[in-house]
C-alpha cells in the first residue's frame, strides 16, 4: 500500500518513517515536510539511513490523493485545512487534535479557532473502538497523555470500581512531546537534573479528551484533575492515577480486573505483582505497561502506566489503527521490544 507522511520533519514524524520502514505491507511513497521542504530527510533524522538521498517534498493535496492511506502529524488547527482539500475516499489518520473532540465549547476552551468535527477516537482498547476504527475511514489519533491515563482508568470506570468525578493524575513526560520548535524551557541546559509542572492548574489540553473517552467507558462524566510535569528525558510517559473507590476491592481482586479487561490487547501488558511500569521498558514500542493497587489506608485505587510518548502516545498507535482500518493484524510492523 502506498503511505502518505505529512509533517515528516517533527519527532513524531520521524517516528512514523522509522516505524513504517519495516512495515511488511505499508511503502512510504510521499513525504512532506512544510519548512523542511527540499531539505535531505536524514538531515532531519539521521538515523533513517535507508531514505538517503530523499529530500522532504511540499506538501500537494493531488500527490496526497495518490496515496493508499496518509498519516497526518501537524500541529492542532493544520490538519482540518489539508483534510477539507483531499479526497473524501482516502484514508486518514490525523495524529493532531482537530478531529478528538466532540464539543465545540472544548475545543474553543483548550485550543481557541473553529471546531472541525469529530471522527472515530481512534484508542483500539476502549470500549467497542476496536471495531469502529475497522469500518471506518478516518481516524483521530489519541494524545501522548490522553492515551496513556485513559488506558490506566478504563478497566475501573468500565468496572464502575471507582468514584468518576474525581479522578487525580500526575504523569511525566520526556520533552519530545513537546514539539521539536525551539523553546528556551526545553534546551539541554534546562531540563537536565530538573523536574518540574507545567500546565498547572488543571488547563492541559488533553483534559477534555480524557475526559470524553471515559465517558464513553463509564456511561456517565467522568472528571479528572491532571497534574502534567516535565522529566529530564527525550521520550516516555510515567502516568499516576489514583480515585476513591465506591466498592470493597483487594488488591488481588484489581490485579485479575484489570487483566481481564487487556486479556486481548496485543500492546498493554498488566505487570505481575511486585513489578512497576517504567520508561526505558516500552522505549520504541507500541507497548503500555501497566500496575494496580489499592490503598487500604485512604480506600483509593492506584493505576501506573508507563507508554513511550511517540510509540503508544503518536506513531505506534497511529499504525495500529492504520492496520485495523485496511485490515492487517493489528500488530503488524510493531512487533519491538523495549530496550530494559
Amino acid at each position: 500500500m502506498k503511505i502518505g507522511v505529512v509533517g515528516a520533519s517533527g519527532y513524531a514524524g520521524g517516528e512514523l518513517l522509522r516505524l513504517l520502514l519495516n512495515h511488511p505491507d505499508f511503502k512510504i511513497s510521499y513525504i512532506s515536510a512544510g519548512t523542511n521542504a527540499g531539505e535531505l530527510i536524514t538531515t532531519i533524522h539521521p538515523g533513517l539511513t535507508p531514505l538517503s538521498g530523499r529530500v522532504f517534498s511540499a506538501t500537494e493535496p493531488d500527490e496526497l490523493n495518490q496515496c493508499d492511506l496518509v498519516f497526518l502529524a501537524l500541529p492542532h488547527g493544520e490538519s482540518a485545512k489539508l483534510v477539507a482539500q483531499l479526497s473524501p475516499s482516502l484514508k486518514i489518520v490525523d495524529l493532531g487534535a482537530d478531529f478528538r473532540l466532540t464539543h465545540e465549547h472544548a475545543w474553543k476552551k483548550y485550543y481557541g479557532g473553529n471546531h472541525a468535527g469529530k471522527w472515530i477516537y481512534g484508542l483500539p482498547e476502549l470500549s467497542q473502538n476496536r471495531f469502529e476504527i475497522s469500518r471506518s475511514s478516518r481516524v483521530a489519533n489519541p494524545g501522548c497523555y490522553a492515551t496513556a491515563i485513559s488506558l490506566a482508568a478504563a478497566p475501573a470506570l468500565h468496572d464502575k470500581l471507582i468514584d468518576a468525578s474525581d479522578v487525580v493524575v500526575v504523569a511525566a513526560s520526556g520533552t519530545t512531546g513537546a514539539g521539536r520548535s525551539a523553546k528556551v524551557n526545553l534546551l539541554g541546559s534546562e531540563v537536565m537534573n530538573s523536574m518540574t509542572s507545567y500546565k498547572f492548574g488543571g488547563v492541559h489540553q488533553h483534559t477534555p479528551e480524557i475526559e470524553e473517552a471515559l465517558a464513553a467507558v463509564n456511561g456517565q462524566d467522568v472528571k479528572i484533575s491532571f497534574t502534567p510535569i516535565l522529566a529530564p528525558m527525550p521520550r516516555g510517559i510515567l502516568a499516576t492515577i489514583t480515585a476513591r473507590l465506591v466498592k470493597p476491592l483487594t488488591t488481588e481482586a484489581a490485579h485479575q480486573i484489570y487483566e481481564d479487561y487487556f486479556a486481548s490487547s496485543a500492546f498493554v501488558h498488566v505487570l505481575p505483582a511486585g513489578h512497576m511500569p517504567q520508561t526505558a521498558a516500552v522505549l520504541g514500542t507500541n507497548n503500555a505497561h501497566v500496575q494496580v493497587a489499592v490503598d487500604e489506608h485512604t480506600n483509593r485505587l492506584l493505576i501506573s502506566i508507563a507508554i513511550d510518548n511517540l510509540g503508544k502516545g503518536a506513531a505506534g498507535q497511529a499504525i495500529q489503527n492504520a492496520n485495523l482500518m485496511v485490515g492487517l493484524a493489528e500488530d503488524s510492523g510493531l512487533n519491538h521490544l523495549g530496550v530494559r
